[in-house]
């Protein structure tokens, strides 16, 4: 049964009540109001906002197939669609920036994230349309969405603060935040429920949870490994499989690119009944690779596995039971040439745009699509190979300059032999967990942290060393010098600095929940200011940096240039690696360790407490 808006919340009054699960009480009378506004709006929707962009990243489609929905980011919605012909049911608004959607086993309850409202949604669909959402708010920036086989609870992966939150789906209730580690992204539940595997994009590995304790009970590292996408359980339960890519700390050349060496796309699995070295499968094939997979589904029958391949728009299709999973000394770098002899054991279809989440049908032939860029869901016969049908959920019929920009941003075929896209270092604009040769400052192996493009047009000069004072050049050379590819064209450059322009982090899940800071911030804020820490003589400013290059010593006899670019401190608890070339680890290492206020300014050290609440003020920037 659906489940109703939690008796607290209906009793809610706009009174001063304390502090409810360590947040402000008037959090909470500002999620009613969005449960009702949302009702409100649902009518309005499909018409207002038909010629907007929808950008679905992920969908469902019930047992049935009466209906299928979609989680559309841009347009903060989601979609109701009759199944078999694309009709739009209902449209209703749902938090802000919608990232992942699942369905409860009885095909009752849709469960949507929103990462930049902190906000779980649930939603039922009754005589095709969609009932208003009841709010649990978890923080943190919510993604992927794992449900267990009875219904009753749901756990969701809290990127910023590298927890899980567990959801009693039926009392609509946050129950408990388990610490996993950095960037648990995706998840997915053994059968019973009481295994849950996790992957954390920010440390390169797969931990499997305890769901009773919520212990980490063991983790399987993946050297190398970025980007961990979509995952899923066999239906006995015995593995995880998952999309992720590779990247090697090799240099950048025609050579290295070719052989996998630089990065490197798989699929991967690991064991949920006890540690296990993992398994993995490459899926790049020599001058034609794959770039950023994501989207990942088995079929209901367990014979078919298919992945999105999000930078090379197309569909993945293998034969399941007959993969040549390989653990310790493997895969090779390449791809098996037993895939590439076998036309059924493996095959590409090609989508266009952007594919995201995808989902079989009951008929075990069928996988539907999210397309991102197209604006669609995509019905694809793995059978006949192709796409049969196309549902379009809205758009402008000519894109807008910064949504062909987005286009060009995502396109792993602008690299060599399209190994990878700007999304795949710059993920989703932000960062990356693992210091990169760019090779843009021309010299080999001098790794550096990938650096956020948030605000880009208003934080220069460029690159860590400062040296680029065009964005046009700098522009220019990272698709020539650290992609490999072919020079952009100045109308290309523009639709690509429109859509950055326009990248929004989203608001600071570090901050209170009128904006503000909290009282340790507030405190961190006088040490930031402070003759002490003397931060704020290099980072000031609304981006807290003052575009000048400096020398704090942490140089390299490698490096071309002197002095590093003062990095914009905004976003920074979206970060886990720390200075130019990633040596810390973590803010308190920046502090205590590698960039000590004492070194930089002079002054004295700073005690504990200080320091703590310092970190406390650089996560709320």
């Amino acid at each position: 049964m659906f489940p109703r808006l939690p008796e607290f919340m209906l009793q809610l009054k706009s009174t001063s009540i304390g502090i409810l699960n360590g947040r402000s009480a008037i959090l909470w009378i500002i999620l009613v109001g969005t449960y009702h506004l949302a009702g409100e709006e649902t009518s309005a929707i499909a018409t207002a906002q038909n010629n907007s962009d929808r950008s679905p990243v992920g969908l469902v489609i019930n047992e049935e197939a009466d209906w299928l929905a979609t989680a559309n980011e841009t347009s903060n919605s989601v979609s109701l669609l009759r199944a078999s012909t694309g009709e739009l049911l209902d449209e209703m608004k749902c938090g802000d920036h919608p990232a992942d959607i699942k369905l409860t086993p009885d095909g009752e309850t849709l469960l949507v994230t929103a990462s930049h409202s902190g906000t779980v949604h649930l939603l039922g669909v009754a005589n095709n349309k969609l009932t208003r959402p009841v709010t649990v708010y978890v923080g943190f920036r919510p993604l992927g969405i794992a449900i267990t086989s009875d219904g009753a609870k749901a756990f969701v992966g809290l990127v910023a603060s590298g927890e899980v939150a567990e959801i009693d789906i039926r009392k609509a209730k946050l129950v408990r935040r388990i610490p996993v580690g950095k960037w648990p992204r995706y998840l997915t539940l053994s059968p019973d429920g009481r295994r849950l595997a996790v992957g954390l994009s920010g440390e390169g590995r797969i931990a499997v949870v305890d769901t009773k304790s919520g212990e980490v009970l063991y983790d399987e590292g993946l050297t190398g490994g970025i980007n961990f996408g979509h995952m899923q359980t066999d239906r006995k339960g015995e593995y995880a499989y998952f999309t992720w890519m590779v990247y090697r700390s090799n240099p950048i050349n025609q050579g290295n690119i070719r052989r996998g060496w630089v990065l490197a796309s798989r699929i991967g699995r690991v064991r949920l009944d006890g540690a296990s070295y993992r398994e993995a499968i490459s899926l790049d094939v020599g001058g034609m690779a794959i770039a950023d997979p994501h989207g990942l589904a088995i079929s209901p029958n367990q014979t078919r596995l298919a992945a999105t391949a999000s930078g090379t728009h197309e569909l993945l299709v293998y034969r399941l039971p007959d993969l040549p999973f390989i653990g310790i000394g493997g895969p090779g770098d390449l791809i098996d040439r037993k895939l590439l002899a076998d036309r059924d054991l493996f095959y590409r279809i090609p989508l266009g745009g952007r594919p995201m989440g995808a989902v079989f049908a009951s008929d075990d032939k069928t996988v539907l699509v999210a397309n991102y860029l197209r604006n669609s869901v995509q019905r694809v016969d793995i059978v006949e190979k192709k796409v049969i049908a196309e549902y379009r959920l809205g758009g402008a019929s000519e894109p807008s300059l910064a949504r062909k920009g987005a286009a060009i941003f995502y396109d792993g075929r602008r690299s060599l032999d399209q190994w990878y896209s700007c999304h795949t270092c710059h993920n989703n604009g932000g960062v990356n967990a693992k210091p990169m040769d760019t090779h843009n400052d021309g010299t080999e192996l001098t790794n550096k942290t990938v650096l956020p493009l948030y605000h880009l047009n208003q934080t220069k000069p460029w690159t860590w060393h400062g040296w680029q004072t065009s964005l046009d050049d700098a522009m220019t050379k990272s698709f020539m010098s650290t992609m490999q590819g072919r020079a952009i064209s100045r109308e290309d450059s523009a639709a690509i600095l429109d859509y950055l322009s326009k990248l929004d982090p989203g608001p600071n899940p570090f901050r209170t929940a009128d904006g503000g800071l909290s009282t340790a911030a507030v405190r961190g804020k006088a040490i930031f200011n402070s003759k002490s820490a003397a931060c704020i003589d290099c980072h000031n400013g609304p981006h807290f940096t003052d575009g000048k290059i400096h020398d704090v010593g942490l140089g390299s006899e490698r490096d071309r240039y002197d002095g590093f670019n003062t990095p914009a401190l905004t976003s920074v608890y979206q970060k886990v690696r720390f200075l130019h070339d990633g040596r810390a680890k973590s803010l308190e290492a920046v502090l205590n360790k590698y960039h000590s206020p004492e070194d930089v300014s002079g002054e004295r050290a700073l005690k504990e407490d200080e320091v703590t609440d310092l970190i406390e003020y650089l996560k709320s920037l």
